[in-house]
């Protein structure tokens, strides 16, 4: 049996999934979280062959949880699955050890596949994700930047920014410019709602 961890934070979504993958004869669900930063510690304890992650996760994104996955359960294999079919997604899921990346719209038996697929090793991507990643490019921004809009993204001002990220607010403000400059965009707000378009944050 392929032991399975699902982590979504839609119950019905989560629960819909569950059933389905539970019905393939070889497939077993080990566990159910709704949440980003109960991922490692499940996993520790359910030994999954396959970690199946949602991007968009309170406490800790499916993002970072695989980087923490592939540190502290080498042994898993992380496939993401997404509403969110944004290139900057795939080439930070990639960079954080996923094995494979798929948008949530296509039917369970193509899931099912997948999830056998990299077990097996293989890396598996949504073809039409996969070219408009090439086409995008890497993310202009530098992690300070990232994590500076990051700070930014619930109108907080730059005091507030500088607080949270532990930098100078003149600093910030340099940050802030870079990345404003980098996204082609007018202002911080814009700058925050260009790079999550692109799946930069």
């Amino acid at each position: 049996m392929i032991r399975v961890l699902l982590a979504e934070d839609q119950g019905m979504m989560r629960g819909a999934l569950a059933l389905l993958l539970g019905m393939e004869e070889d497939i077993e669900v080990v566990a159910q979280l709704g949440r980003g930063d109960e991922i490692v510690d499940a996993a520790l304890v359910a030994r999954p062959d396959v970690a199946l992650l949602d991007i968009e996760l309170p406490g800790k994104s499916g993002l970072d949880a695989a980087a923490d996955l592939r540190d502290e359960v080498p042994g898993c294999r992380v496939l993401i699955l997404t509403t969110f079919g944004r290139p900057g997604y795939l080439r930070r899921a990639m960079e954080a050890g996923a094995a494979g990346f798929l948008v949530k719209d296509g039917p369970v038996e193509e899931l099912a596949e997948a999830i056998r697929a990299v077990l097996r090793g293989e890396t598996v991507i949504d073809p039409a994700l996969a070219a408009a990643a090439l086409s995008a490019g890497p993310s202009p921004l530098t992690p300070r930047e990232r994590d500076v809009l990051n700070a930014a993204v619930d109108g907080a001002t730059v005091a507030d920014i500088a607080v949270k990220v532990h930098l100078s607010e003149s600093t910030v403000r340099n940050y802030l410019s870079a990345a404003i400059g980098k996204t082609g965009t007018r202002n911080r707000i814009e700058a925050v709602r260009a790079a999550r378009r692109q799946g930069w944050l």
